[in-house]
């Protein structure tokens, strides 16, 4: 073992002695490293639960791509396509989409005697993916599509049943505004909640075929297909792949087709939410910073408490190197030391959070129940690596203090 590295342990288990003065102050910077660590961590956890969740929400309303009319119809009453379950199959074919699925969407208004409320309304075939619809509901059941005769049932959320007074079971009058007025009687199957109130208040969920009937559609006709993948940071290049696609398409009545993914769609709530990666990266920068001047204090300190030690070692001819070495050694191992720590009680409380769902978020304000969390263990490691290679650079600094320290002043302090 290298003397410098040999010096350094013992410092570090109490085998040379000093003045002792330096502990308290090393062991603050040890756990302001430790708070750093854990609140990083949680940033970033908390920051990518949030992200996700949102983001699936968003996605399970309105896909994370869209194939439509080629057209400027961009309303809510969109012009139709023909069903084509030969471009379906080439779409599934792509490599990381999980489902390719009809849709359909009409404006309308909900109406009770004193009370109503203009929707969307939506329609799914027998070959939508549910697994958001079911996560999202609330009481009763989804609508039954899965009969050949056309189903009347209709998926409303908390919000609008709140405002109309409505429950599972009671039938309620649908008015849509075309040539003429067309009313429809539905009844109410389910209601659900995604704690997103724009989107609450706007799509009821109904069987498919309703909106084909009311627009005097065949039943081939559809407004559009919705892509679900399996990977939403793969939404972009799947976007590129699905349009290649459908660029050379052209349908027998002569229709070209467009895509659109969830971003276009929907531009400011991701804006918004890629505004949330600034945020936690000034937080990271902020704590890394903090946590590296402790550092520095600790070794100034340090430093000092050993001065004797320093002089000592240069009369004996210790180069500045190794000496320096000493202590940014000595430092590392604290630093280590905290970060170990930080990352047992940063990930342990994550994971409990995750997990057991203890602290409580009011979904009128943060539009979730309970706060998200979500660990990626790749950003933990680069984290742990960047504050490593950041707080050591920071010490770099205070060691040259060692280097200069002249050998007769040294052994002469006291």
């Amino acid at each position: 073992m290298k003397p410098e590295y040999f010096i350094a342990d013992k410092i570090n288990s109490g085998g040379i002695s000093g003045k002792n003065f330096a502990g308290p102050v090393l062991k603050v910077a040890v756990a302001g490293i430790i708070i750093g660590m854990v609140v990083m961590i949680l940033s970033i956890a908390i920051g990518n639960g949030f992200k996700k969740e949102i983001r699936e929400k968003i996605v399970g309303f309105g896909s994370h791509i869209q194939i439509v009319n080629y057209d400027f119809n961009f309303s809510y009453e969109p012009n139709p396509i023909t069903h084509d379950s030969i471009l379906a199959e080439k779409l599934s074919n792509i490599s990381g989409i999980i489902n390719v699925q009809q849709f359909a969407t009409k404006p309308g208004l909900l109406k009770t005697n004193d009370e109503m409320q203009g929707v969307i309304l939506k329609g799914i075939g027998t070959d939508y993916k549910t697994t958001f619809l079911k996560s999202i509901l609330k009481q009763g059941k989804l609508p039954n599509i899965k009969e050949d005769k056309r189903s009347n049932e209709i998926l409303v959320s908390e919000t609008i049943a709140q405002m109309l007074n409505l429950k599972v079971g009671e039938d309620i009058f649908m008015y849509f505004f075309q040539d003429r007025i067309r009313t429809r009687r539905y009844t109410i199957s389910g209601i659900y909640n995604s704690n997103l109130p724009d989107l609450d208040e706007l799509y009821v969920i109904a069987d498919l075929r309703q909106i084909q009937n009311l627009n005097n559609w065949g039943d081939e006709q559809i407004a559009g297909y919705e892509i679900i993948i399996n990977d939403f940071d793969q939404t972009e290049q799947i976007g590129e792949d699905v349009y290649n696609i459908i660029s050379e398409y052209i349908s027998p009545e002569g229709n070209l087709l467009r895509t659109q993914t969830i971003r276009q769609t929907q531009p400011q709530i991701f804006g918004w939410l890629d505004l949330m990666d600034m945020n936690i990266a000034v937080i990271i920068l902020l704590i890394i910073l903090v946590a590296g001047f402790n550092m520095i204090s600790g070794l100034l300190i340090l430093i000092l408490e050993r001065t004797n030690m320093i002089g000592i070692l240069k009369a004996l001819g210790m180069p500045d190197w190794p000496l320096r070495r000493i202590f940014l050694y000595l430092a590392t191992r604290i630093a280590a030391r905290g970060l170990f720590w930080g990352n047992i009680v940063g990930i342990s409380l994550a994971l409990i959070q995750k997990q057991f769902g203890v602290f409580k978020l009011d979904p009128a304000n943060y539009f979730l129940n309970t706060v998200p969390i979500t660990i990626n263990p790749i950003q933990i490691i680069t984290l742990n690596i960047g504050a490593i290679i950041v707080i050591f650079i920071m010490m770099i600094g205070p060691s040259y203090l060692a280097a200069r320290i002249s050998p007769v002043k040294a052994i002469q302090f006291e």
